[in-house]
């Protein structure tokens, strides 16, 4: 027994490296807790955790458990390394490698989250703006956008915090960026428009938008172009600088739409059929469903008719509702005004001619 506790404090008492061996049972107790300490986090209270977050409404508690799963186990194995050795004494340029290891690991892992969070926030952003939405290019043109300044961002933050001087190199992709902004600033200028259709929703796939004398259904948003199809069946390519810089009509935006039209009734037509006219029409309107008449109005002689202005309102966007409607409209006042003798003005023309003796 004597020999064994004799050796044990010799063990304990040796030095190795300019470190005694109870250093170095220090530094193994100290790795064997936090490796032990890591697996209960891992096995327990991290399973718990992602059963509590399964059972609320939102998914973000999910995509952030996701991501703490996601952590490598060189990252776990590491942490209980780097803390052992912090009770043994260890060469200068050791201590610096290990920091440094450190350090690009816990940024790696914080870049890679961020950029995961990014990309889940957009994909949300998108989806609760417009269910039908897919992944769009936009979307995608956003994520790449944001993840290449993150990645930017964490590679100068490593630098920085390993002792190099970054003034230099942020400096020189500062003059780097402007140069390439300004030589690919319509290509950019497209790409940011892009990014102000897609939050500004001006329009979205699927309206009918009218801009200068071109109309017709948007088809598709790109980083670029938008793509527009004609009502004729030809494709309309817009340069997303030129729409977000021009007036864009949106017909899909419209809750009701006013009409205004008018017919003549010949010359000699009674004027009591001719006050009798605005209320016919009311009655007529009464009958036709999603229409509401604003005015009836005789409101012009004509060369060879007495000419009427009827406005109504249609409670619908849609053009082929204001045609039904229209067409309802028309055939009414023809029946309602063959029924008492009213007769629709054609253009005609009356020469009188004098005769001489």
């Amino acid at each position: 027994m004597d020999t064994f506790l004799d050796s044990a404090k010799e063990f304990l008492m040796f030095e190795f490296w300019g470190n005694s061996g109870m250093d170095y049972l220090i530094a193994l107790g100290v790795f064997l807790v936090a490796s032990v300490a890591i697996k209960i986090f891992k096995t327990i209270i991290l399973i718990r955790i992602e059963k509590w977050a399964k059972k609320t409404k939102t998914d973000l508690d999910d995509e952030l458990v996701e991501m703490i799963e996601s952590i490598p186990a060189i990252f776990y194995g590491y942490i209980s390394f780097y803390l052992a050795i912090q009770y043994l004494s260890v060469h200068s340029v050791i201590d610096k490698i290990a920091n440094a290891f450190l350090i690009i690991l816990i940024f790696f892992w914080a870049t890679q989250a961020a950029s995961n969070l990014i990309e889940y926030l957009l994909y949300k952003f998108s989806k609760k703006e417009d269910k039908k939405r897919e992944k769009t290019s936009t979307y995608f043109a956003l994520s790449l956008v944001a993840k290449i300044l993150l990645w930017a961002t964490g590679l100068l933050l490593i630098l920085g915090n390993l002792g190099v001087d970054i003034t230099a190199l942020v400096a020189s992709m500062g003059i780097g960026g402007i140069a390439i902004a300004l030589a690919a600033q319509n290509i950019l200028g497209d790409l940011f428009s892009s990014f102000s259709i897609y939050f500004d929703k001006p329009f979205e796939i699927g309206d009918y938008i009218v801009v200068g004398d071109q109309s017709g259904t948007v088809k598709q948003i790109g980083l670029k172009t938008t793509r527009v199809e004609a009502l004729q069946g030809e494709e309309i390519v817009f340069a997303n600088r030129e729409l977000t810089s021009s007036q864009v009509r949106n017909f899909k935006k419209m809750q009701k739409r006013r009409i205004s039209f008018g017919f003549g009734l010949t010359y000699d037509t009674p004027t009591k059929k001719l006050k009798m006219i605005p209320k016919l029409l009311k009655g007529i309107f009464t009958k036709i469903k999603k229409v509401d008449l604003d005015r009836v109005h005789f409101h012009a002689f004509g060369d060879f008719s007495l000419n009427y202005e009827v406005v109504y309102y249609i409670k619908s966007g849609a053009y082929a509702d204001y045609m039904d409607a229209q067409e309802k409209i028309n055939l009414a006042i023809m029946d309602a005004f063959e029924k008492e003798g009213i007769e629709m003005a054609f253009p005609t023309q009356t020469l009188y001619m004098n005769k001489e003796a």
